[in-house]
């Protein structure tokens, strides 16, 4: 698959597929560095009122800089937004109340414990776990790498993996296709965010989970080519952090055969184009230019050290805004 003709691609793509899209919601920061809570509440009403899930803790939201017991608060301000729903939540939601990041931060606990911690925190709170890559992880052979993810989650009703790579944090990884297939017996894994930003890569994933196993779910975090839904991928993107709405729109139209899909997921692009450019990381910088754009933060200063964009930034966002809102509108 990694050499697949344009005749193979196009023939795979799946038309009227409602994806499952998640939003890897953005910690916004105070003038004087401190989370803003408030900010996050807004965004997380946000993203439930179009019907999203939402991943909190993620690299969007700063999940590596925050402390242990912020993202617990992070954690119990999600469950407010997103309740116990009264009857089982139907497959295109994915089967998760919210989603969140389980973090290992440095100590002397055996990686496997620490892991079991952070995913018991979330779970107590009513999340899904997905495992976020750390340095010790990405230091384990792959083999040891399948055999930790098969321990932690044994017994767990869904967990989720994290393929990242080295373009968004240094000790993110992208397993091998082998290790991939592994992955997917296991029976508690229910998906996989694969963030490599290569298509082929992806494409590959896909094509062996559709022989291996249908229902598992390949999210995709490229954030270069949102169009990977129409291939069969979910989603579980930075960038429908900017605008919940336009992605949950944009899904709406694919799945009913709307041709104003191209248009939308066009727009969609071009600011994760923007936002996604070189260095990587200062997406989230862009992210708190956009929503302030939009009126749901109130700053959108980076946390100290973190990357940021230029000044002239903000008129490229407020035109794509401009854009995107009125393409909602037709």
């Amino acid at each position: 698959m990694n050499h697949a003709s344009c005749t193979e691609i196009v023939g795979a793509i799946r038309q009227r597929r409602r994806p499952h899209g998640m939003v890897a919601v953005l910690m916004p920061f105070t003038a004087a560095g401190a989370p803003d809570l408030d900010g996050l509440v807004k965004q997380l009403q946000r993203v439930s009122a179009a019907g999203l899930t939402a991943a909190v803790n993620m690299d969007t939201g700063y999940g590596q800089r925050l402390s242990p017991a912020q993202r617990d608060q992070v954690l119990a301000l999600t469950a407010q937004v997103f309740p116990p729903p009264p009857t089982t939540t139907g497959d295109h939601q994915g089967g998760h109340r919210f989603v969140a990041g389980a973090f290992v931060d440095d100590g002397d606990g055996a990686l496997g414990d620490e892991y079991a911690r952070a995913m018991d925190a979330i779970e107590r709170h009513g999340g899904t776990s997905i495992l976020f890559p750390c340095p010790e992880l990405r230091a384990l052979p792959e083999t040891s790498v399948i055999d930790l993810f098969a321990r932690v989650a044994d017994g767990r009703r869904a967990v989720l993996l994290f393929e990242l790579g080295e373009m968004f944090v240094p000790y993110g990884r992208i397993y091998s296709l082998p290790t991939f297939a592994a992955l997917l017996d296991l029976p508690s894994v229910v998906g996989l965010k694969h963030s490599s930003l290569n298509r082929q890569a992806e494409w590959a994933r896909l094509a062996l989970r559709d022989q291996r196993r249908p229902d598992f779910r390949v999210y995709t975090g490229n954030d270069l080519a949102i169009d990977m839904i129409m291939y069969g991928s979910d989603y579980l993107l930075g960038l429908a952090a900017f605008h919940p709405e336009a992605f949950a729109e944009r899904d709406r139209r694919w799945a009913a055969g709307d041709a104003r899909f191209y248009a939308l997921n066009d727009l969609l692009q071009y600011l994760g184009a923007f936002a996604f450019r070189p260095p990587v990381p200062a997406y989230r910088h862009a992210a708190a230019m956009f929503l302030r754009l939009r009126g749901l933060i109130d700053g959108d200063a980076p946390p100290t050290g973190a990357p940021t964009r230029p000044e002239t930034d903000r008129a490229v966002l407020a035109d794509l805004l401009e854009r995107i809102e009125a393409e909602l509108a037709a």
